[in-house]
């Protein structure tokens, strides 16, 4: 999930926060991610976007849940047909593993196909599910994160750990993250 753009919820954390409340509506949301500042890919003129990940226990199928996902960035003022790719937006919800289904399509493409080159997922998918396995790749997070980076701290500007009130606020009791000190 992220969001660089304020929405009806509030700034970006607050909108990520709500958002992820609603993934409640959907099913069990097992674990969450700190909060991250990001740096925008694809479009630089842009402000920074803050990114987090969550697991989602749901008995929705992928296209369900795909649909679900939009009519919640909706809710938060996204406009997909207006948006710019890579632009500027109140809310983004992708689906980036579900289970070990493989699912190529036009409208939805499981696991999500730049997963593997963005460490602004990797880095907070990593935090919550470190040894979960990409299907398409037979490779782990973790594996896929320390390709990504194979010197520490390589990239240390592009995917910055942040606290947040409205995200910290948001957290669960089973939630992981979201308490950073």
């Amino acid at each position: 999930m992220g969001a660089n753009l304020p929405s009806s919820a509030g700034p970006p954390d607050a909108t990520l926060a709500a958002a992820a409340s609603r993934l409640e509506e959907l099913g069990r949301v097992s674990a969450r991610s700190s909060l991250y500042s990001t740096a925008p890919v694809g479009f630089d003129d842009q402000p920074r976007f803050f990114n987090a990940v969550a697991a989602l226990e749901t008995d929705l199928t992928p296209f369900e849940l795909l649909g679900a996902l939009l009519l919640i960035e909706k809710d938060f003022g996204r406009n997909r047909v207006l948006n710019m790719q890579n632009g500027p937006r109140t809310l983004d919800l992708d689906i980036l593993l579900y289970g070990d289904f493989v699912v190529g399509g036009a409208t939805l493409e499981i696991p999500h196909p730049r997963l593997a080159a963005r460490a602004f997922v990797l880095v907070p998918l990593n935090e919550i599910a470190p040894g979960v396995t990409d299907p398409r790749s037979a490779r782990t997070v973790s594996q896929l994160l320390e390709s990504l980076f194979p010197v520490p701290d390589n990239d240390t500007e592009a995917v910055v750990q942040i606290r947040s009130e409205h995200w910290r606020a948001g957290a669960g009791t089973d939630a992981v993250g979201g308490n950073e000190p």
